[in-house]
């Protein structure tokens, strides 16, 4: 963290917020500087005590500052809230420790939806890759009930209009599974551009078909590999995170803003999962 940032700068990049929604914040008195309270264009230095909307955070030195992202093959079941009052499991409880700074989820699965997760501890890379304007492809592996016409093909990719507004994907292709498959049940690969809820399973529903299936493979430009069983996460390495940045419309960051941990920590997973027998892969599941 180098000195004298701006206040709403700090926390975004923590993972508090937005930077407009931190402003918001700042204006209504509900953020606090050193125990007084913080105006807006206010700077920041190492070791300045912030509490934001009651939330305490120490901003950290550059010694201290790791950026981070990790990759998270969540499993059914699990939620994407921090916390459930009614004890269901959440997709933090099995993420490792930080010693700064909070993890932030890049987008959300439903419940019943598998697949890939990012989590990073830099709050505007999180935000800048999940606002439609950077316009960031997820691809889906889906599971469909029923027959899948070539109208109902050419009408998805056309737009469908939901109660939301109007949605579509950008590709679908037929997976390799449906060599193997038997009856009416058939995989597909889809792609969309926005991150919606439940939009994938809701553009499907609105052509009659039920998805019995659904697991996000991709992000962007990352893939989750073959050999990570859910409810298991790897750390990006430099190039991954570095053309991320960039995928997010942001300047990559140079090779010091990285720790070597994070690197031999990815080293470290990935030898011990292949060394169990999965096999190592970068591709698709196709």
């Amino acid at each position: 963290m180098s000195t004298n940032e701006k206040l709403q700068k700090v926390l975004a990049a923590a993972g508090f917020d937005s930077r407009r929604a931190i402003e918001r914040s700042i204006a209504a008195g509900q953020v606090t500087l050193n125990g007084q309270k913080a105006t807006l264009g206010v700077r920041v230095m190492p070791g300045d005590k912030i509490v934001y909307q009651g939330k305490p955070f120490t901003v950290p030195s550059a010694s201290e500052k790791e950026t981070r992202v990790i990759l998270y093959n969540k499993p059914e079941g699990e939620i994407c809230s921090r916390q459930d009052p009614e004890g269901r499991a959440t997709v933090y409880d099995k993420l490792p420790s930080l010693t700064t700074g909070r993890w932030v989820s890049v987008g959300r699965l439903d419940i019943n939806t598998s697949g890939l997760l990012l989590f990073t501890n830099d709050g505007e890379l999180a935000n800048k890759l999940m606002h439609p304007s950077s316009s960031v492809d997820r691809e889906y592996l889906v599971r469909i009930h029923g027959n899948v016409t070539d109208e109902i093909r050419k009408a998805l990719i056309a737009g469908v209009l939901l109660d939301d507004g109007l949605a579509k994907f950008t590709d679908i292709q037929d997976s390799k599974n449906n060599e193997h498959a038997h009856g009416t049940n058939r995989w597909f690969y889809c792609t969309v551009m926005e991150g919606r809820n439940r939009e994938v399973r809701r553009l499907w529903e609105s052509q009659d078909l039920n998805v019995s299936r659904l697991k996000r493979v991709r992000y962007g430009n990352i893939f989750i590999p073959s050999y990570l069983r859910t409810g298991q996460w790897i750390e990006l390495n430099h190039k991954e995170m570095g053309d991320l940045y960039q995928t997010a419309g942001l300047e990559r960051p140079k090779p010091g803003k990285f720790k070597a941990k994070s690197a031999e920590s990815r080293a470290r997973t990935e030898r011990r999962l292949k060394s169990a027998g999965r096999k190592n892969s970068r591709q698709r599941y196709r």
